[in-house]
């Protein structure tokens, strides 16, 4: 081979071995890379995990605490709604009014179903459901009429029904609502927060207060 020659395939001979060991280095970077993403990999796993566990707990207890039974159009529901309604169904409460206990009574109110020791009362919570249900009693007598009239109809746009007739009582008196029915929803009320007897009419219409037996001497004895 001459001269020429070989010095033609000298650059060609550098070139390949270049080529080589770049490619050599290459794979060496890779495979460096791939341990470095096998590597990193691991630690967002574990944070994952760290991160579930704290949504499970957190929905947890929001479970817990959100959490009431199903009462549905009970009687148990109307009541409990009302109570919540209320006072967010809290025995010991007392307004800015001076209304007291879990469904707000007024001491007018509970004079009339023969309370008058109405310490006793805001501390009894099993006096206060004796109460809730001697009130509507008496209620239902009063109204015993305008239910017969008025259940069914359409007044502002909502069906009347007993129960909301019950829970308007319950907030504006029997008078109250009597006005409010026989006007055809002109002669309305609200009470000192706003509320209203077209409120309550809504709010709790449709539950079963069959068990409600009119009963105009409706009373609560103290010892409960």
């Amino acid at each position: 081979m001459s001269k020429k020659s070989i010095a033609k395939l000298v650059p060609l001979v550098l070139t390949i071995c270049i080529l080589i060991v770049v490619s050599l280095s290459s794979n060496s970077n890779n495979k460096d890379y791939a341990l470095l993403e096998d590597q990193t990999i691991e630690t967002p796993d574990m944070d994952n995990t760290i991160v579930e566990a704290e949504t499970v707990s957190v929905s947890s207890l929001r479970y817990k605490n959100a959490f009431s039974p199903e009462l549905g159009k009970s009687f148990t529901g109307f009541k409990e709604e009302l109570g919540f309604k209320e006072s967010q169904n809290d025995y010991f409460r007392v307004n800015t009014l001076g209304y007291l206990g879990k469904y707000q009574f007024g001491r007018s109110t509970l004079e009339l179903i023969g309370i008058n020791d109405t310490k006793h009362f805001l501390n009894t919570p099993e006096l206060q459901e004796k109460a809730f249900v001697a009130n509507a009693e008496r209620n239902k007598w009063v109204l015993r009429r305008d239910i017969k009239r008025f259940v069914g109809v359409r007044i502002n746009g909502i069906v009347v029904t007993e129960s909301g007739i019950l829970a308007a009582a319950h907030l504006a008196g029997p008078g109250g609502v009597k006005k409010y029915l026989r006007s055809y929803g002109s002669n309305g009320f609200e009470d000192a927060y706003g509320t209203s007897i077209k409120n309550y009419m809504k709010r709790f219409q449709g539950y079963d207060t069959s068990r409600i037996k009119a009963n105009k001497k409706a009373k609560v004895s103290i010892n409960a």
